[in-house]
C-alpha cells in the first residue's frame, strides 16, 4: 500500500476551521451538558461546533477517509481514519484556563502517522507532518525536540490528576511521582505538547480514549520522543499512556508504573 499524507497545510486548514468556531466562545456564558450522569463530563456546543466544521473539511477533500470523533462518533471505513476531539480539555475550556486544546490526528491502518493540536488563545499550533514536528506562533515557527532526561531525579511529570489513578496504580503513580524532580497537574493535552518542545520529560495518564492521544502520537514521536500503552498494546487505542522524552526516562517509569522497580 503506498500512502500519502496530507499536507501541514492541510492540518492548518482543519485548525482554522476548528478556532473559528472555539475561540469566539471560549470565557463566554456558555450551556454545559453534561453527557455522564453519574459524574461530571461536560460537552459544550463549542466542542460540537468544531467538531463538525472539521468533518466538513476532511469529507470535502478526503470523502472516502473515515473519521473517529469524540462527540460524533465514527463515519466510514477503510485504511485512513481521522481521529478527532474538538476540545480536550472542555473542563478547563469551561473553566476559562487556556490550556485546552483541539486535536486532530490522522492513522493510516490503525497507526498515528500526522497529527496537529491547536491553542487559539495563545496563537500556539504544534503539529508534526511526516517530516517532523513543529510549533507555530506570533513568534515564528519552530522544530521541536525533546530534552535529553534520562533519569526521573531529573525530570518533569505532568497528569491531569492523581484521583484518576485507582487500585494499585495510585501508589505506584505517588511513587512515580517521589522519584520526579518536579510533577505538574491538570494541562490535558499542552502536556504532551510541552514534551515535545522540551519544557517536561514525562506524561503519564490513564482512561485515555483514542481521540484524546492519536494526535499527539506523532507530534511526541517526531520530536524525538516515545510513546507506549504501559502493558502493551497500541498507544493509539488509548488506556494508560507513558509518554517519554528518552527511552532510559521511559524504561524507568514503566518499572516503577508496572510495579518492578527496585
Amino acid at each position: 500500500m503506498t500512502i500519502t499524507l496530507p499536507s501541514a497545510d492541510f492540518l492548518m486548514t482543519l485548525m482554522d476551521a476548528a478556532d473559528a468556531e472555539t475561540l469566539p466562545l471560549f470565557r463566554q456564558d456558555l450551556t454545559i451538558d453534561n453527557k455522564i450522569l453519574a459524574s461530571f463530563d461536560p460537552v459544550t456546543e463549542a466542542d460540537r461546533a468544531a467538531e463538525r466544521a472539521i468533518r466538513d473539511v476532511i469529507a470535502a477533500a478526503y470523502p472516502d477517509h473515515a473519521i473517529l470523533g469524540e462527540e460524533y462518533g465514527t463515519t466510514g471505513k477503510g485504511p485512513y481514519q481521522w481521529v478527532i476531539d474538538p476540545i480536550d480539555g472542555t473542563r478547563a475550556f469551561i473553566s476559562g484556563l487556556p490550556v485546552w486544546g483541539t486535536l486532530v490526528g490522522l492513522t493510516v491502518q490503525g497507526k498515528a502517522r500526522i497529527g496537529v493540536m491547536s491553542q487559539p488563545f495563545t496563537r500556539e499550533r504544534f503539529y508534526a507532518d511526516g517530516n517532523g514536528a513543529h510549533m507555530v506562533w506570533p513568534g515564528g515557527k519552530r522544530t521541536l525536540s525533546v530534552r535529553p532526561t534520562t533519569n526521573l531525579s531529573e525530570a518533569t511529570l505532568f497528569t491531569t490528576t492523581p484521583r484518576l489513578f485507582t487500585g494499585e496504580m495510585l501508589p505506584r503513580f505517588e511513587a512515580l511521582e517521589r522519584r520526579a524532580r518536579l510533577t505538574r497537574f491538570g494541562v490535558d493535552c499542552y502536556a504532551f505538547a510541552m514534551l515535545a518542545a522540551g519544557q517536561a520529560d514525562l506524561v503519564v495518564e490513564t482512561g485515555l480514549q483514542p481521540y484524546d492521544i492519536v494526535a499527539l502520537i506523532p507530534i511526541i514521536e517526531q520530536a524525538g520522543g516515545i510513546v507506549s500503552a504501559l502493558g502493551g498494546g497500541a498507544p493509539e487505542a488509548g488506556g494508560t499512556i507513558i509518554a517519554a522524552a528518552t527511552a532510559a526516562l521511559h524504561d524507568e517509569a514503566v518499572a516503577v508504573l508496572s510495579g518492578s522497580a527496585g
